[in-house]
């Protein structure tokens, strides 16, 4: 390993505990903890959990199965629950923020080296590279 690796191993360290320092990362963390405290929102968490397994059984079957429209329904309250429980959607809000930073860090890291490498936003509509092949359009999007 060469000296200028170790110092970009060093300054790459530096920046993830500035990141692990940040408001942004300590939001994030006292959000989890605190949704990881509350037995509601952790018991809305696993009732949603179990019915998306069964969401996925009758998703295979799809309007076929007897209880599609039961099932499908069913998961579309306990998702709506779990958006406006407080705690969790403070914990989505929090989580999303850590992410957008992350993403800016890795953008601003790309683009130091080069403006052709691309790096997921994790939005495929604006991931230049969104498709891996076989999207019918002839290549147009720039897939492989």
């Amino acid at each position: 390993m060469s000296l200028d690796q170790i110092v970009l191993l060093e300054e790459s360290l530096t920046l993830a505990e500035m990141v692990s320092n940040s408001s942004v990362a300590i939001a994030y963390r006292e959000s989890k903890f605190i949704l990881e405290q509350d037995e509601e929102a952790q018991k809305l968490i696993a009732r949603f959990a179990k019915m998306k397994e069964q969401y996925d059984e009758v998703q295979r079957f799809g309007r076929y199965h007897p209880d599609f429209q039961t099932v499908s329904a069913e998961v579309r309250t306990l998702k709506r629950e779990l958006d406006f429980h407080d705690k969790i959607a403070q914990f989505k809000k929090s989580e999303k923020e850590l992410e957008n930073l992350l993403m800016e860090c890795s953008r601003i890291i790309a683009d130091s080296v080069s403006q052709q490498i691309k790096v997921p936003t994790g939005n495929p509509f604006f991931d230049e590279s969104s498709c891996s092949g076989g999207c019918g359009s002839g290549g147009s999007c720039g897939c492989a």
